[in-house]
């Protein structure tokens, strides 16, 4: 059976006194445990997604159905963990966390970003075990990197991060086969305007929605 990564234990990366089921904007990083490249490869710099991958797709996809106030943004999966950007609006709910059954772990607020984020890791977990009959078996990294999004500016930066992430597998912090890796936060250093997680303010314009994310997805 998959043992848990080193970091299982590592500390919260959440902000301290910060609401994530406010109103804002937020770039999300899930990765899988140990970092096995089990969504697909990348090959050209062009996405190929197998049948775990495309589970992944579909369950992201399927987060606003549950969640009526979550828009979603410019995501892509990639061989090992995923990116993408998620719009809460203002009275964000959810019942529960989808497929989420696990007395042990920590609640979390209705609607907030974290009941988003265990809802589509439990639903692709739940599936990804049911095909490799493994119950129970462990999927993801326990925790997920997150940066509240303050600005256009911003904004437009992590999309386009996100949608070129294909092309720049090769230097990927989170690809265990590179040998000169990109620093992980990259995206942040580029732009001086992006460094630091910051209350996340109303976005406006086109940005936020018709991502071209899907153009790096294999048919």
């Amino acid at each position: 059976m998959p043992t848990r990564s080193r970091g299982t234990h590592r500390k919260s990366l959440r902000l301290a006194d910060y609401d994530y089921a406010q109103v804002g904007a937020y770039f999300v990083t899930i990765v899988i445990d140990q970092r096995r490249c089990l969504f697909g490869t990348v090959a050209d710099e062009k996405l190929l997604l197998n049948t775990f991958g495309c589970m992944a797709q579909a369950a992201w996809a399927e987060l606003p159905k549950h969640f009526p106030q979550c828009e979603l943004d410019a995501f892509v999966v990639m061989p090992n963990h995923i990116h993408g950007i998620v719009h809460i609006a203002v009275g964000a709910q959810h019942a529960a966390p989808l497929h989420d059954t696990g007395s042990s772990r920590p609640r979390v607020k209705a609607g907030s970003l974290g009941a988003i984020v265990r809802s589509f890791k439990s639903a692709v977990t739940k599936h990804y075990n049911e095909k490799c009959a493994a119950p129970g078996s462990v999927l993801w990294q326990r925790n997920y990197y997150e940066h509240v999004i303050r600005d256009e500016v911003s904004l437009q930066r992590i999309q386009e991060y996100i949608t070129t992430n294909p092309a720049r597998w090769s230097v990927d912090s989170e690809n265990p086969y590179a040998t000169s890796p990109e620093p992980a936060d990259i995206w942040r250093n580029s732009h001086p305007a992006a460094v630091g997680a910051q209350h996340a303010a109303p976005l406006q314009g086109d940005n936020r929605r018709g991502s071209i994310a899907n153009a790096y997805f294999s048919k």
